[in-house]
């Protein structure tokens, strides 16, 4: 009789294993959809295609600049001359300085139009206009900087150091394309307008081209990649994405904006389960 019976005892320990194996497989993919959904959620849209495009070409257009400018500013010096000769000879750099002057005066009015026209429709915020607040956090952060205060100031989207960045980059690419424009066309120049522009606007751009490699080179690559903070590079202009840890951190009024304050105090498993929520429900706050 035992011996009739143990088969279907094997039987029955087969179909459990296979149901265990099934049950445990399906764990495994549960677990790792709920993973993909935290990490989704855990990251939030700062910056839009368009202005990662925008900030792209501004990296290629600056560069290419700097390197047909530069050594037409200096041109006696070895590495002037070097340059020169690799890039094709004197024409061809200015051919291509030009070339990329053009561009970049393109690229200036389109973004110039882009942000007149969201603002007028509502569809963007004006964000990077100085407020009161950013005098007020300007002294805040001196005072936590002098260890007068336990913690610096919080931040909104941007903070009063990328406004004056932002305005410094406008205001100087203003200057390098009226600049640029009246060296183009000196004859035009002379007979529309005095002719004394004509040096003052080689002096400007001359210049103002050097005071912006240097504000790059010291202040915009430290304060993007050098920064212990986001060490060794900073890659949310190019993904256009922030982590939730970072913009609490950096931006904590957005933050507070888009997430609210309730998610202070609570444990991190129920922080976790409120991640899941996001995730499932595709949540992306504006930006």
């Amino acid at each position: 009789m035992n011996h009739t019976l143990t088969p279907g005892k094997t039987e029955i320990q087969a179909e459990t294993q296979s149901e265990s194996r099934t049950a445990h497989r399906s764990s495994i993919l549960e677990t790792a959809k709920r993973g993909a959904a935290r990490a989704k959620s855990a990251y939030v849209v700062r910056f839009s295609r368009w202005a990662r495009v925008q900030h792209v070409a501004v990296i290629v257009l600056f560069t290419l600049l700097l390197l047909t400018g530069m050594p037409q500013k200096w041109p006696y010096v070895a590495a002037s001359q070097w340059l020169i000769d690799a890039l094709g000879g004197i024409f061809a750099v200015r051919w291509l300085h030009r070339a990329c002057g053009v561009l970049f005066a393109l690229l200036v009015g389109a973004h110039l139009a882009t942000v007149i026209a969201g603002l007028l429709t509502r569809r963007t915020r004006p964000t990077l206009l100085f407020t009161r607040r950013d005098f007020a956090d300007a002294i805040g952060s001196l005072r936590y900087y002098l260890g007068r205060e336990p913690s610096p100031p919080k931040y909104g989207r941007y903070d009063y150091r990328q406004k004056f960045e932002y305005w410094g980059l406008i205001f100087g690419s203003l200057i390098m394309v009226v600049s640029g424009l009246i060296l183009y066309f000196p004859l035009l120049t002379a007979r529309l307008l005095p002719a004394e522009l004509i040096p003052a606007a080689k002096v400007m751009h001359s210049n103002e081209a050097l005071l912006a490699m240097l504000i790059i080179l010291v202040w915009h690559l430290y304060g993007a990649h050098l920064n212990p903070e986001v060490f060794p590079f900073d890659a949310s202009i190019f993904s256009g994405k922030i982590s939730k840890d970072r913009l609490r951190h950096e931006h904590a009024l957005e933050y507070e904006e888009l997430f609210g304050t309730e998610s202070e105090g609570k444990t991190e498993s129920e922080k976790e389960k409120e991640e899941e929520k996001e995730g499932d429900r595709g949540v992306t706050p504006r930006t």
